[in-house]
């Protein structure tokens, strides 16, 4: 379905045949060659750099190759010009059928237009949100949560099977803190005074209700016990809890994990010495010490030898520590060992999204998971800037359990899921985004996922009116048969070419790991159909449904249809429900 994807395979099968007859020579990588629209739509409809990117290798000037290309391109089916600009860009103009032959294909495919074998089944695992169980999700939590899952359903729809994972990090410091500062709360349930919460330890409200709940289960059992009797079974009561309202949470934003793995489990099973003596066969660990940071020398700066992994073999600044002073592993050797679990479970393809503050670790875990697939796996991270919530100008702290931060339960509640994830979209994941309360809720243009919205509730109030005005309105599947050759208004056939690129966009989204292209799309898709409705506002001959044309009215209700269903498959991909009418 994909039409650019179509004359890239006819460029490339041209330049094979230009191969085969002594034009170029044998054997090129045409790996770069691309077919896509030129920035210019005066242009034409088709732009090829293959002349430009192949001059090199064949020792031809880009400007012969693209005449010679040029001619073969105007033999093929559906071509009506191919013509020579510049120094060798080779553009192409496609018949009005050819469109409409796809217009129609649109139509048959329903919502899953778009659909891609691109991935042909491949495995890929994506890996997100995956917070400390040690608090509510917050706001930046939010954005995570929306780009992982985008980006999972993204690829999905372009033919990957994806298994979408959150990594409970239940092991190691930070829990047992949570576990402290629980029991300091259980103490305050069970009516003893607990003064303020001291230094190091989890000050937030949400911990009274967690503290309430264990002295309700079990009483006063704990309450005069050492530590080493009630630490592990408060631990593991407090992640449990603060676990199920994050689950709650993601519940209510629409996204739903195929698999929770926890941290403990795979330090528990021997997961991380199995990768350590993975890595110590290759030779990649020894015994060493570190420089000082460069151009720094903290004062409590100490040499000592460490169990360090040759991280630098693999493209990181620095080799890096897998093990404590006291023996045990490092955060860095169990988020080996669960790399390494992930490939085991055959996810050669890892894509992992984190929060920004995380940005120092992206080299080591790369270097890390090369080094533990042996360079079969790979790893892409996209970091996710901060969110800052914002209400007429003015920074926003709305949370009363939290204090200090937002929470995604408070921004759910003041906006709804469909709202928040696609806002969350309209930036790129490592740009700063400020989230505005007000423009995410008022009816314009500002308001992308309203503006979107409202585009597809238009595209059913068409509909409704041909029913209300008893004209025949037939199933979407026969829209496909409809005289789709009267839609000749520039205005209709502009929109039948954006409509047409939709494919594309999915494919081109998903090569790049990019969620936030198709929000761009379907926000520039709803502004040209805005713009065209508006037309037929005020010039009655534009308008979809025209009484005393049954024919004409068939075809531009194809075209509203088409539009709604691209419309439905984008935001299928983003997690959000199209509207059937706004009030």
């Amino acid at each position: 379905m994909n039409l650019f994807r179509h004359i890239a395979d006819e460029i490339v099968g041209a330049l094979r045949a230009m191969e085969a007859a002594g034009e170029l020579p044998a054997g090129l990588d045409l790996s770069a060659v691309t077919a896509e629209p030129p920035r210019d739509a005066t242009h034409g409809d088709v732009a090829t750099n293959a002349a430009m990117v192949l001059a090199k290798g064949a020792r031809k000037k880009p400007r012969d190759i693209a005449d010679a290309l040029a001619v073969r391109l105007r033999a093929v089916a559906g071509v009506t010009e191919a013509s020579v600009a510049g120094p060798g860009f080779i553009n192409i103009r496609l018949a009005d059928d050819v469109w409409r032959a796809h217009l129609a294909a649109l139509l048959k495919a329903g919502a899953g237009y778009g659909d891609s074998d691109l991935g042909k089944g491949a495995k890929v695992n994506v890996e997100y949100v995956s917070a400390n169980p040690t608090g509510p999700l917050h706001v930046a939590h939010a954005r995570g949560a929306v780009v992982g899952d985008a980006l999972a359903n993204l690829l999905r729809k372009a033919g990957y099977a994806v298994t979408k994972e959150y990594y409970i990090n239940d092991a190691g410091a930070q829990v047992d803190t949570l576990a402290r500062s629980t029991f300091l709360r259980y103490r305050e349930a069970l009516g003893q005074d607990i003064g303020e919460i001291p230094a190091g330890l989890y000050p937030g409200e949400y911990l009274k209700e967690v503290g309430a709940k264990f002295a309700q289960r079990d009483g006063a059992r704990w309450k005069d016990l050492p530590e080493s009797e009630w630490l592990a079974p408060m631990r593991q009561f407090a992640i449990d809890e603060i676990m199920a309202d994050i689950r709650a949470d993601l519940d209510t934003l629409g996204v739903h994990m195929d698999l929770f793995t926890s941290e403990r489990s795979l330090v528990d099973s021997g997961a991380v010495r199995a990768a350590f003596d993975a890595l110590t066969k290759q030779g990649l660990i020894y015994q060493g010490t570190l420089e000082p940071p460069k151009g720094q020398k903290p004062d409590d700066w100490e040499e000592r030898e460490q169990t360090l992994f040759r991280a630098t073999q693999f493209g990181d600044d620095t080799d890096r520590p897998l093990k404590k002073s006291d023996g045990s592993w490092t955060y860095f050797a169990n988020d080996i060992a669960y790399h390494h679990d992930k490939y085991r479970r055959g996810f050669a393809d890892m894509i992992d999204v984190w929060g920004a503050d995380h940005g120092g670790y992206v080299k080591r875990m790369q270097a890390a998971v090369k080094a533990i697939t042996s360079g079969e796996g790979a790893l892409d991270i996209k970091l996710c800037q901060l969110v800052r919530v914002l209400k007429n100008g003015e920074l926003v702290r709305m949370s009363k359990r939290a204090g200090t931060f937002v929470t995604l339960r408070d921004l759910l509640d003041e906006v709804g899921p469909d709202v928040v994830r696609f806002t969350m979209l309209m930036r790129r994941n490592d740009a700063s985004f400020d989230f505005d309360l007000v423009k995410a809720t008022e009816q314009s243009r500002d308001n992308p996922v309203w503006y979107v919205q409202y585009a597809h509730a238009r595209t059913r109030s068409v509909f409704r009116q041909a029913a209300q005005a008893n004209l025949p309105v037939p199933e979407a599947a026969a829209l496909a048969a409809a005289p789709l050759a009267r839609l000749t208004d520039t205005g209709e056939v502009a929109l039948i070419k954006t409509l047409v690129q939709w494919p594309r966009q999915v494919e081109a989204a998903a090569q790049t790991h990019e969620p936030h292209r198709l929000a761009f799309y379907l926000y520039d898709l709803a502004s040209q159909f805005h713009a065209h409705w508006t037309r037929g506002r005020d010039e009655t001959g534009l308008r979809f449904i025209i009484e005393s044309d049954s024919q004409l009215t068939l075809a531009r209700m194809a075209l509203v249809q088409a539009v709604g269903f691209v419309i439905q498959s984008g935001l299928k991909v983003f997690g959000v429900t199209p509207a059937e009418e706004m009030r």
